[in-house]
């Protein structure tokens, strides 16, 4: 599933295309995805400029010149793919937007998982997808002594913390093993325990990994690549997530046997190292 940093790079990639520009055509291909399309999308975007792309949590947002934003979500394998007028879409590419430019996108998801609707700008944060996720892990609001706050009392492992979305939005498997990872910090701790320099060092590292990885344009998932077709390339720098039975890094030369370890925590696979995270 794309997560931040890859719907941050899509969203990079459509305003460098579309933010200025028309709207001149929306095609739905279908009726909807994981959820039907909803009444007058098409009429709410059409003929409208594009003003802004933003992200919210795993969202894209798509802010238009007449006071209405189109909310976008990847799913488990959408992506959207810039193009032009000339390439036509595919049995998976669900939606066809077409601007000025001669610039054409296409939302593709082979699973359907995504999903695309309209909202009115002033009240997106109200909207029922996103009103009740947590803080944006890059915002400045996401300090130490926010996520302790919210940590407090939880009696949950501090991995299934950091992938609950209504405490902080955003982060998934991957980026919550790696951050945990750089921190030290072993996935099996109770949430609670996280406090002083431990929830210092964590903050650090989810801000790090994250911004990372968006430099890198996300990692290259099964499904994923960026907008333009070239794929992230921070999957190079995974320090743990998916090399489980490979030697860490902390024992490069395999002398002292110490191999990343994969656990199933709540359904999800959790990758660390039990020398190097406590």
């Amino acid at each position: 599933m794309p997560e931040l940093p890859e719907v941050e790079t899509t969203c990079r990639g459509l305003a460098d295309v579309l933010v200025g520009r028309r709207l001149l055509n929306i095609t739905l291909r279908r009726k909807g995805m994981r959820i039907p399309f909803p009444p007058g999308l098409t009429s709410s975007m059409v003929g409208c400029t594009v003003s802004e792309i933003t992200r919210y949590a795993k969202y894209i947002c798509v802010h238009l010149d007449n006071g209405y934003s189109a909310l976008a979500h990847l799913g488990m394998s959408g992506r959207m793919v810039i193009t032009n007028s000339q390439v036509q879409p595919g049995i998976h590419d669900h939606v066809v937007f077409d601007s000025e430019n001669d610039v054409r996108i296409m939302f593709n998801d082979p699973r359907r998982f995504g999903l695309l609707t309209i909202t009115k700008t002033a009240a997106i944060g109200n909207h029922k997808l996103l009103s009740h996720l947590g803080c944006d892990p890059l915002a400045y609001q996401f300090t130490p002594e926010f996520l302790s706050a919210r940590l407090k009392n939880r009696k949950l492992s501090i991995k299934a913390a950091l992938l609950d979305q209504k405490i902080v939005s955003g982060i998934g498997n991957i980026y919550a093993c790696e951050s945990l990872f750089r921190a030290g910090i072993s996935p099996r701790r109770m949430a609670k325990s996280i406090g002083g320099n431990k929830v210092i060092s964590l903050v650090s590292s989810i801000k790090e990994v994250l911004t990372e990885a968006i430099k890198a344009g996300g990692s290259s998932l099964r499904n994923y690549a960026q907008p333009s077709g070239e794929l992230g390339y921070f999957s190079q720098n995974w320090q743990v997530y998916g090399r489980e039975g490979l030697y860490c890094y902390c024992d490069k030369n395999g002398k002292r046997g110490i191999k990343v370890k994969r656990i199933l925590q709540s359904g999800r696979s959790t990758f660390y190292c039990a020398r190097c995270q406590k």
